[in-house]
């Protein structure tokens, strides 16, 4: 088999020096390139920032297809406000011309990228070639014990978020999708088992997330810290299925016994006037600190002034936050749910079973005595952090496994015999 393929991304998210879903596709098609010859069908909106980062570091083995509906199919797509229906859309026709793309140059595979849900459809899937589908996530959701703790906005969101995934499970075109995937990647073990419940074959985890070496090599030099205050830090939109309100409890025990500690938040959201509101009933208000939204060289500075990373997300499929923190040798407390706890180790961090409320709450107080306590234990999982990170969400690193990926798939035995392929036992 050639060690270069011609290759069909399907990246309806792909953006240059963006986080989330837009840069997941473009670093993926920048890892393809790498080593094969691409073709990419992505939005046109994306079009300008591809083409002033190309401008800069030009690629020749990639060619680019822009494609969107008509206008008159349009014009109701106002920013996030009927996404799902026009991505929908906008799935066919991409089919139409990945078709035609096909016919013209014979493609070796083809593979979906963004976006990244497991309960959309991938038409692409349709033709007649070997599919890789994903990483896909958004299976994980709030464990049903805490929806208590949220308000009537945020329980109407689980439920309406819970709807969305449960029709979209049953959307013919999805179960089509799941069948016709030669290989799946999910971004977590429970959307692992919601692509095996849909009909995919061969299923692994592989986090959507990862970090470029430029990112990592500047994160390398925030240097440890051994200072006073010891300090906590989360960052993120302050959003009810983000936990703070677990963390802020948390931290109101912790610091009875250490009086001198602080807690940050870096972002604001609809949850900030809450969370201000129980830092006061908790007695807590001298000791926490909410920076709002601040300039990211800020973000980099503040998170260098703090020690841990504390992020309790109740259902997250990539936190990308706590990638940064390890890169910077912060240790990470989170919940045992979603993308952190693949990302996390217990020689990176400590994850917490979510339970139960109280004990959760408990369990996130007792995580925090251990690692300001204990200064050795610090340091090691400040530099076994960084090595993880590293190790497994280099992008460079990623792109060379997903490349062994695709030679993998269209082997035969691959195919009949059940070949493991695993990125977390890779040499």
């Amino acid at each position: 088999m050639a060690s270069c393929l011609k290759v069909l991304l399907s990246a309806y998210a792909c953006e240059p020096g963006k986080g989330s879903e837009p840069g997941v596709g473009w670093n993926q098609v920048m890892q393809t390139a790498r080593f094969h010859e691409v073709w990419v069908i992505t939005r046109k909106n994306n079009r300008a920032p591809i083409e002033s980062a190309l401008s800069r570091y030009p690629k020749e083995n990639i060619h680019w297809v822009y494609y969107d509906l008509p206008s008159w199919a349009r014009f109701w797509k106002r920013g996030q406000r009927g996404v799902h229906l026009y991505y929908h859309l906008w799935q066919v026709g991409v089919y139409l011309v990945a078709r035609r793309l096909h016919r013209d140059n014979r493609f070796d595979l083809v593979h979906h990228v963004t976006f990244a849900n497991y309960w959309m459809p991938s038409l692409v899937s349709l033709l007649p070639l070997p599919f890789l589908w994903g990483p896909v996530g958004g299976s994980d959701a709030t464990p049903k014990r805490f929806m208590k703790s949220f308000r009537l906005r945020g329980r109407m969101y689980e439920w309406l978020r819970n709807a969305a995934c449960r029709i979209g499970e049953h959307n013919p075109a999805v179960r089509l999708t799941a069948k016709n995937s030669t290989f799946a990647l999910a971004t977590t073990p429970v959307t692992k088992k919601s692509l095996q419940h849909l009909g995919a074959k061969r299923v692994e985890v592989f986090p959507e997330s990862g970090m470029s070496r430029d990112e990592i090599e500047l994160l390398r030099k925030v240097p440890l810290r051994n200072s006073v205050p010891f300090r906590f830090v989360s960052i993120g939109r302050l959003l009810h299925l983000k936990g703070f309100h677990l963390s802020l409890n948390a931290f109101a025990h912790f610091s009875r016994e250490f009086p001198d500690s602080e807690y940050w938040f870096i972002g604001d959201g609809p949850e900030r006037k809450n969370l201000e509101r129980l830092a006061t009933d908790l007695k807590v208000t001298g000791r926490v600190r909410f920076l709002g939204n601040i300039p990211r060289p800020l973000v980099l500075k503040s998170l260098s002034e703090c020690d841990v990373l504390v992020h309790p997300s109740l259902h997250d499929s990539g936190g990308w936050v706590c990638l940064e923190a390890m890169a910077a040798g912060r240790p990470v407390i989170c919940l045992d749910l979603g993308g952190p706890s693949v990302q996390v180790t217990a020689e990176t961090g400590i994850k917490v079973s979510a339970e139960c409320i109280q004990k959760t709450i408990m369990d996130l107080k007792e995580g925090m005595t251990r690692l300001a306590g204990d200064r050795n234990l610090l340091e090691r999982m400040s530099r076994a952090a960084r090595l993880r990170v590293e190790e497994y969400f280099n992008w460079n690193r990623k792109g060379e496994w997903m490349t062994m990926v695709y030679n993998s798939i269209l082997d035969q035995d691959f195919r009949e015999k059940g070949v493991t392929i695993s990125w977390w036992t890779r040499e």
